[in-house]
């Protein structure tokens, strides 16, 4: 299941990366291609923190429950969908997002209130 979703994590990436942008509007594409760029780093780290047995239970709960599904909806999600309008939707997005949280949270035993 891990690799299922840092495969797709990377496949999304790679898309992304190799494509031509073809925004209507240049400095638009900029700016949604700078807060892709800096949100697939936070959420990187996050990822990292979660893998990282060190982690204390309470970061990793406010990680998962908190941080990574408002990083990811709130800033990688609309800037991916403004990069790829034809090649991503909200519902895949959030479908992916909820494959994400719900691995992390059986494998490290989090429940979300």
């Amino acid at each position: 299941m891990k690799i299922k979703i840092l495969s797709t994590l990377l496949i999304t990436l790679t898309i992304t990366g190799c494509q031509k942008q073809q925004a209507e509007n240049p400095a638009e594409n900029r700016t949604a291609k700078t807060q892709f760029e800096k949100s697939d780093v936070i959420i990187g780290n996050y990822l990292d923190r979660l893998d990282n047995p060190n982690t204390p239970k309470a970061e990793q709960i406010n990680i998962i429950c908190k941080d990574y599904p408002a990083e990811y909806k709130n800033y990688y999600m609309p800037a991916l969908l403004q990069l790829q309008p034809h090649d991503y939707t909200e519902t895949k997005l959030l479908n992916d997002l909820d494959m994400a949280v719900n691995y992390y949270k059986e494998k490290l035993n989090i429940g979300c209130s």
